[in-house]
């Protein structure tokens, strides 16, 4: 990854509550309609952490009729939220100067799920008649579940995301969002047993966030503030009142209420998403070359991408992040 040719260490030092700038617009972009997921940018939003560090930002949401990505190279987007780094690694394949400042979930929560007590563990889920991968999946953590664990593409079945199939055979196995779709299904009366493919090797990071090459050659003071003001946003989230930014994901996405809010941040909590690893100690939004580089060597040895196909000089810039900011704002709130 690249060296960091700043002068941002010596930020971190001059950035104190209720420090002021001139206001600065920010458009960032989800992958997705407003949810527990969106938690900690919906919080610094609404609590007024970003204007405190000096940002008017827009949220432009994601969702099945806005892919933002392109939006993000088009410079329509100053930040983007992506998924995990498959996509990092395919914007470097392909060109596209953008790249990766943050990396706010330590583990991917793509998992596969089954009817609870059907398959004694992750393992013998490579005996299940059926399991439902969509496309992209068969393209991505499939090769991998096959090469590293044994499953079998006789297995595979379209997966249309939609319950119905899942909710009417007891022995299938399909895809999910952690956080989503075993849910989804615990409300139509299907209690399920959930594999987070991170707790079998799947290392990459998610909910990353991506911006222009050019942004950080530019104003990497701006690229800094937006990383630690959405920092401090998932740290109140997370361990302090989080009512104003479910307001706000409400507001944006009608279909959520609290209930279902409180349910994905529990699901989060119990699958070890977010505040874990080296989190712990360099605080959220922590990510490493290593980390990146380990992906990227099991995608190539999976067959996802090939090798030498990848600059990893190109994917990711750690220096906005490792810092431990935030840390103190956890010990306030939860007294340790």
């Amino acid at each position: 990854m690249k060296t960091f040719r700043t002068v941002l260490a010596a930020l971190a030092a001059t950035v104190v509550a209720g420090a002021s700038w001139a206001s600065d617009k920010v458009v960032f972009g989800t992958n997705w309609l407003a949810q527990g997921g969106h938690g900690g940018f919906y919080q610094a939003l609404a609590d007024g952490t970003y204007q405190k560090y000096g940002l008017d930002v827009e949220i432009r949401m994601g969702g099945p009729q806005m892919n933002n990505r392109p939006m993000l190279a088009a410079g329509r987007l100053d930040f983007l939220m992506a998924g995990n780094l498959l996509l990092s690694f395919d914007n470097v394949r392909n060109g596209i100067p953008t790249t990766v400042v943050a990396a706010f979930f330590q583990k991917d929560p793509q998992s596969v799920m089954a009817h609870q007590g059907q398959y004694a563990n992750f393992g013998a889920l490579t005996e299940a008649p059926t399991i439902l991968v969509s496309k992209d999946g068969q393209f991505s953590f499939w090769q991998w579940m096959v090469d590293a664990h044994g499953f079998r593409d006789e297995q595979i079945r379209p997966y249309g995301f939609n319950l119905a199939q899942f909710l009417e055979d007891k022995q299938m196995v399909q895809q999910a969002y952690g956080t989503a779709e075993p849910l989804y299904a615990a409300a139509q009366g299907a209690n399920v047993d959930t594999f987070l493919l991170a707790d079998h090797g799947w290392n990459t990071y998610a909910t990353t966030i991506e911006t222009r090459q050019q942004l950080i050659d530019e104003n990497p003071e701006l690229v800094q503030r937006f990383i630690d003001a959405s920092i401090e946003g998932w740290y109140n989230f997370l361990y302090g009142d989080r009512t104003a930014a479910y307001e706000a994901i409400i507001a944006a996405n009608p279909e959520m209420t609290v209930e279902k809010l409180d349910k994905e941040v529990a699901q989060f909590e119990k699958l070890g998403i977010i505040d874990i690893g080296d989190a712990l100690e360099m605080g959220i939004g922590a990510m490493t070359d290593a980390r990146i580089k380990a992906f990227h060597d099991l995608a190539v040895e999976s067959g996802i991408i090939e090798a030498s196909a990848v600059d990893l000089s190109k994917v990711a810039n750690t220096g906005f992040v490792n810092k431990g900011h935030g840390l103190d704002i956890k010990s306030r709130l939860t007294g340790n």
